[in-house]
């Protein structure tokens, strides 16, 4: 089968979040199984010369957006079995930050139609198009129309992935035949029309042949309105045709076995390794070394969604018991001011590294021994699945892909702690619980662990639920 995939990141090239996790690792999985999978995504400023040196550079086209005809050139890498295609515009794509600008509209409108009119330059006959996300909600909408004039894509049918639904692109309706290039007529109840405005995502659920969000919790939140923002009516419209499918991780870049960028490596057979991460981590961010201490860690955005209202609430308390935590992120800055202020206060027993990077984060997934997400919403979350691959016993709220992939203490095969309400004094009371079994029942700690360690989070399984999605669209 023949899957073009359509993103607006794709790890290892470029990254801001998990969507560029996903991007870059179920195309593999998929080519594992024996299927001609290609990538194509905007040749940014900030994909580096290591990976530009790489590639060929194949052709260019002018693509068609409405009175605009603007260049396009195609560059391609080949990598893991995977061909990659770059889209190549500076104008739009020559640029310090991949979002974030006034004309992000139309700079994924461009990139949308790139991929739908790339199609007609190669010799190669799509079967499945994969987008995702609002930066590619338009390349199920265009694909309606392509069908009958581009002859590689006669038979290609859509899938459209929902990673986060708040953010969905909402334009005024004027944006609709001069910067999209699409008839008056799209703008409908059954595709873009929105309270008056043109709403991407919305049209993207109406036109793919098929939907699917990143957890199947998260599929079923989409219902309620505090979750889809907006969008609740749509999602039970179109209920038929949407499944949620758990994300997987790289399970061969995350694997403490390997010892990549943590201070010793170790196995849930063998977990002694874990106590060196352990006193390399409170080294590198200045927490006291203390191995009896139970040392927990956010890495994260920190923004509201991602319940940092709940741990701000909770510093106090937390910092009466007996623990050391390290938050490792950028946000907001009334976050990162009270961690600056919880650093400054509770000096050798709370860390803020108030920066990104790579090579820290896995130091922490390895050495701290709990791991707290307390999300107001997570669609499918990684980090709780990473920190369970280190043996780092998750806390987190049950919502979304964390409620699917942290089994509680008390349930069979159990593997961390979770609490339901959006309550700082419920997350609190769960960290004091994990803290008191940490100390008192080092039996039952390594069986968490080892649960933990020895879950199947890869992408194997995931892989196969969007194969069959691709077989039923398309009876190959």
């Amino acid at each position: 089968m023949n899957i073009l995939f359509a993103a607006s990141e794709v790890a290892p090239f470029i990254k801001t979040g998990g969507l560029a996790d996903v991007a870059g690792s179920l195309p593999q999985a998929l080519a594992a199984q024996g299927h001609d999978v290609r990538v194509v995504l905007p040749l940014y400023e900030g994909v580096g010369a290591p990976w530009r040196e790489k590639m060929d550079f194949l052709f260019h086209f002018h693509a068609t957006l409405a009175w605009r005809t603007p260049y396009c050139g195609v560059f391609s890498l080949k990598r893991e079995g995977i061909t990659y295609y770059f889209i190549d515009n500076e104008y739009y794509f020559k640029r310090g930050q991949i979002y974030g600008h006034y004309d992000d509209g139309e700079r994924f409108a461009y990139f949308s139609r790139a991929v739908i009119e790339l199609c007609g330059h190669l010799d190669w006959k799509p079967d499945i198009l994969h987008a995702n996300d609002w930066q590619t909600a338009l390349v199920p909408i265009y694909l309606l129309e392509a069908r009958y004039y581009i002859p590689q894509l006669a038979n290609t049918r859509s899938v459209f992935t929902i990673h986060n639904i708040e953010y969905q692109g909402r334009y005024g309706k004027e944006i609709l035949v001069d910067l999209l290039g699409l008839n008056p007529s799209y703008l409908n109840e059954k595709m873009l029309a929105y309270y008056g405005d043109v709403n991407l995502m919305k049209g993207a659920i109406y036109a793919a042949d098929f939907v699917t969000t990143v957890s199947p919790t998260y599929a079923q939140e989409l219902h309620y309105s505090f979750y889809a923002h907006g969008l609740e009516g749509v999602i039970s419209d179109c209920q038929s045709k949407i499944v949620g499918i758990l994300n997987g991780v790289d399970t061969s870049l995350y694997d403490p076995a390997r010892g990549q960028k943590i201070a010793a490596s170790y196995t849930h057979n063998k977990l002694g390794g874990k106590k060196t991460c352990k006193q390399a981590l409170q080294q590198a961010v200045g927490l006291r070394e203390d191995p009896s201490v139970p040392l927990i860690a956010c890495v994260s955005r920190l923004v509201s969604h991602k319940g940092f209202d709940l741990l701000t609430a909770a510093l106090p308390n937390l910092m009466d018991m007996d623990l050391q935590m390290v938050v490792l992120g950028t946000g907001d800055w009334k976050y990162e001011e009270a961690f600056r202020t919880a650093a400054a206060q509770y000096p050798g027993r709370f860390s803020a590294q108030l920066m990104y990077s790579a090579s820290l984060s896995n130091a922490v997934y390895a050495g701290a021994d709990l791991f707290l997400m307390p999300s107001v919403s997570e669609p499918c979350g990684l980090s709780q699945m990473i920190a369970m691959r280190y043996g780092t016993l998750p806390i987190v709220r049950e919502t979304g892909g964390l409620k699917d992939t942290v089994i509680p203490v008390g349930l069979p095969d159990a593997r961390g702690f979770t609490f339901a309400d959006i309550n700082a004094n419920d997350m609190s009371h769960v960290i004091w619980e994990a803290t008191q079994l940490y100390r008192n029942d080092p039996k039952q700690w390594k069986k968490l662990q080892i649960n933990g360690m020895t879950a199947d989070f890869s992408w194997k399984g995931p892989a196969k639920k969007y194969l069959d999605i691709y077989h039923r669209l398309t009876g190959k």
